[in-house]
Parts: structure tokens; C-alpha cells; sequence
């Protein structure tokens, strides 16, 4: 089997102000890519500004994770945003983040939508062409990540943006390669063991079982792990654990 590489990316930066969330600095090494939340679905300056400095301090790539305007829904309702607004509204974020991160002496390089936006956008034309637009007009240059055959990632790929495809090592795939609704049971995995073999068989471009156990092949240059579920540390660990004992280099997709 030739050589594989692979990033491993995990969100950041979802606590606000009294709330925790997830252990930013425990995941730090742990990753190679970081999504850090951009004030619209969790993480405020000071906790953003955090996970910027650490990402920096690690060698880990910083992407700004973009949402809806959803702080009470943790960006996981969808929103009817017309899309103008909602270009001005991913704008707002990058810059945000952005600016956080450079005064870390780090900059963003990739940007990836979460929870109800990103999947809202696998197939909304109008809100992924809205995406693409803000992030054209604020960097060409970077690099955008999503989930493989959606419709954001075409349409990046044909603004001219970098389109990077993602798997979900923690979640449930449907037959049809999108992720299971998280109001169905199972739709996010726990156990470390189960997830960091999943990691592994994605990497190298094997198939994995779909919902209904039917085969499931995934493109992926990057793996997921989410930062807000139980054991995420530790289910990161085992995951990056996994890989490189299966040969597989773990390294960020942004060179």
C-alpha cells in the first residue's frame, strides 16, 4: 500500500464566557487542523483569541468555522437567511477570527461551515453560492472544507477556491454519504475503539458501513473528530493513536 496521508481537524473554541465546552488545549496536540468558532454559534473574543494562540503555539492550522447567527441553537437550527446577508454574515466571522489569530502571529487559512449551515449547504444553492461568495471576496487564497459531492464544494471548486472533502469519523453516514440527523439515535458514535478503526479504514479510502450497514466509500483529505462530545479527548487521542499505527501520516491539508 502506498504511503497515506491524512489531516485530522476538531472544532475549537465553543465556550462562552462562563459556559466550557470542550478542552481546547488537550485536543491542541492531538490535531492538525483546528475549526475555531467564530462568535455566531459559540466562543467569544477572549476564548477565540485563546484557541488562536494555542493553535499557534501547536503548529495546528487555523479555520474559521462559520454559522448562522444562532447563539441560543448552537448554530444547529437552520435559518432562511437571504443571501446577501448572509454573505456580510460569513464575512463578519472571517474577519473576526481572523484578526484574532494574526495577532498570534497566525492568520486563517481554510474555512468550514458548522453544524446546520454546513449541512444546509450540501444542497441550498443559494446559501453555499452565498459562502463561497463571502470567502472569495475576503481571501481567495483559502482553502475551503466540506462534505464530498456537495453543493458549497462544487461551487467553490468552480469560484476557484481550494475545495478539500471531509469524513466524520464520530458520525453516522446515511446511505445516500450525508451525516445522520442528530435527532436520530446513533447519529454521533462514542465508543474510541469503534471511531478510531473508522478513522483508520477512511484514510485509506476503505469502505465503511453506512446507517442501514450497507458499504459506504467516503473521499476524504480530512477527518473530523468533534471537540463538544463526551471523551472527545480521548477519542482523539485514540484516533490519532490508530493512524499512526496503521502508517498513516497525520499532517494539515493546508501544507
Amino acid at each position: 500500500m502506498p504511503p497515506v496521508a491524512i489531516d485530522l481537524n476538531a472544532d475549537l473554541a465553543e465556550s462562552f464566557g462562563h459556559w466550557e465546552l470542550g478542552d481546547d488545549e488537550a485536543l491542541l496536540p492531538l490535531v492538525t487542523s483546528a475549526n475555531v468558532a467564530c462568535g455566531f454559534h459559540a466562543g467569544d473574543p477572549r476564548v477565540i483569541r485563546r484557541a488562536c494562540a494555542g493553535a499557534a503555539r501547536h503548529g495546528v492550522a487555523i479555520g474559521a468555522q462559520v454559522s448562522y447567527r444562532d447563539l441560543a441553537g448552537f448554530g444547529r437550527r437552520f435559518i432562511d437567511v437571504p443571501p446577501a446577508e448572509l454573505t456580510d454574515d460569513v464575512l463578519y466571522q472571517l474577519a473576526a477570527v481572523d484578526g484574532l489569530a494574526r495577532v498570534e502571529g497566525a492568520a486563517v487559512r481554510y474555512v468550514k461551515p458548522h453544524g446546520a449551515l454546513y449541512n444546509a449547504i450540501v444542497h441550498h444553492e443559494e446559501q453555499a453560492a452565498a459562502v463561497v461568495a463571502a470567502v472569495r471576496a475576503y481571501d481567495p487564497g483559502l482553502a475551503v472544507l466540506g462534505l464530498p459531492g456537495s453543493a458549497w464544494l462544487r461551487l467553490a471548486a468552480e469560484a476557484g477556491l481550494r475545495s478539500v472533502p471531509e469524513a466524520f469519523a464520530d458520525r453516522a453516514y446515511t446511505p445516500e454519504a450525508t451525516l445522520v440527523s442528530r435527532r436520530l439515535p446513533g447519529a454521533v458514535l462514542h465508543d474510541a475503539d469503534a471511531i478510531a478503526e473508522r478513522a483508520l479504514r477512511l484514510a485509506r479510502g476503505e469502505e465503511i458501513a453506512a446507517s442501514d450497514g450497507s458499504p459506504l466509500r467516503l473521499d476524504a483529505a480530512s477527518l473530523c473528530v468533534h471537540g463538544d462530545t463526551p471523551g472527545a479527548v480521548a477519542i482523539a487521542r485514540a484516533v490519532r493513536e490508530r493512524l499512526g499505527a496503521g502508517g498513516v501520516t497525520v499532517r494539515a491539508f493546508t501544507g
